[in-house]
């Protein structure tokens, strides 16, 4: 634990984002069906989807919640300071906010997560299956509840569209803390040429994701489509992605200029 209070990161972030309308926390029914006991650094085991999804070729069933703000295929993930999604992860992962989660100080919320179903027609979701989870109020190490973060993952399949197809939308209420780092985005996990990712603007900056921050994710809603594996974007009006120049992906170093959709609220 000692190692944890003096390690502190800082690295530049490869992407752009771009504010278009509001985001909200949904809380959607079912995400509170299950509790991931206090701790620190702790995971769940394999838990079930509620539907099949695709990423980045890995197809399963199930996912593994990890206490430190992502979710992760094929195992679980205990590490509790982002070295960048850049780097080997060894996993598929998805993080909403990959840092030094600690639910065990008084006052902290304790990460919750289920199944349950979701409509927006916006989205194009009707009645469709959905994993959420939630991370409400929670603390940061060592057991500090001083400052506070609130933010939530869904996942929704996408069975209609093509076999093992899903959505992702992350949702940000206030970030408080970030213990000198954190990092948001997915990852496939892989080393060197073959690792393909992409981090939310301000990630493995200090200071950059928090309420006030220079780009402070405060109010705001992340969407992306994984389609045949593949991510992209929703462009907010249903099922049909943007063109195919829409996501910042990076690959062997490549950078390839694409577009993703930000919604942050104005008010």
């Amino acid at each position: 634990m000692l190692v944890k209070l003096l390690m502190l990161y800082l690295s530049v972030a490869l992407s752009v984002a771009v504010p278009v309308s509001a985001g909200v926390i949904r809380n959607p029914v079912g995400s509170a069906a299950n509790t991931l006991a206090a701790n620190d650094d702790d995971s769940t085991g394999a838990v079930n989807l509620g539907f099949s999804a695709n990423l980045f070729g890995v197809t399963t069933d199930t996912i593994y919640v990890n206490n430190n703000g992502n979710v992760t295929f094929q195992s679980a993930l205990q590490q509790w300071s982002p070295d960048g999604l850049s780097t080997y992860v060894g996993k598929p992962i998805i993080a909403a906010f990959f840092a030094d989660v600690d639910t065990r100080g008084t006052g902290s919320g304790l990460v919750t997560y289920g199944t349950g179903t979701i409509t927006d027609a916006a989205r194009g979701w009707s009645n469709a299956p959905l994993f959420s989870v939630e991370w409400p109020a929670v603390g940061y190490f060592n057991s500090h509840t001083d400052r506070l973060n609130t933010f939530e993952m869904l996942l929704v399949g996408r069975s209609d569209i093509g076999a093992g197809d899903f959505d992702i939308e992350l949702n940000y209420g206030s970030i408080q803390w970030d213990q000198g780092k954190a990092d948001a985005g997915y990852s496939n996990g892989l080393n060197g040429a073959a690792n393909v990712y992409y981090q939310l603007p301000g990630s493995m900056t200090s200071g950059a994701f928090l309420d006030g921050g220079p780009n402070a994710l405060n109010g705001s809603r992340f969407d992306f489509l994984v389609r045949s594996g593949n991510v992209g974007v929703s462009d907010g009006a249903g099922d049909t992605p943007e063109p195919a120049s829409m996501l910042l992906l990076v690959s062997g170093g490549a950078l390839a200029a694409l577009r993703f959709r930000r919604s942050k609220s104005v008010g």
